[in-house]
């Protein structure tokens, strides 16, 4: 439905038409959860922030270090055959497949506005 952003973090914002509120839960982050909720907007928007910031306040205390959101790690799979388009343009531009896909993808990203 929709994102929250804040201190690095990305939220997301669904609505439960149950309960007749906003709820959602912090992304890419493996092992911890740290969700919030709201009627409107302004809330849920405040209670996200303040989980973030509870999260860190709390690890801080706990001498942890906090997770951070996507590890920037991803295991791509692809049909061989564009494994090796791939891996032969890579070559050509005179880099590797890892920062040759880097730029592609940042590429299309500048092309779609909504994201991020």
């Amino acid at each position: 439905m929709g994102q929250l952003k804040y201190k690095g973090y990305t939220g997301s914002v669904e609505y439960s038409a149950e309960d007749n509120c906003l709820y959602g839960k912090v992304q890419g982050l493996s092992g911890t959860l740290i969700s919030y909720e709201g009627t409107t907007t302004d809330e849920i928007k405040a209670d996200f922030e303040g989980a973030i910031d509870d999260y860190l306040e709390s690890c801080e205390c706990r001498g942890i270090t906090p997770a951070k959101p996507y590890s920037g790690r991803l295991v791509l799979r692809m049909p061989s055959e564009l494994h090796g388009k791939v891996a032969s343009a890579a070559a050509a531009a005179g880099t590797t497949i890892n920062d040759y896909i880097n730029k592609a993808l940042s590429h299309e990203l500048q092309l779609n506005p909504a994201v991020g």
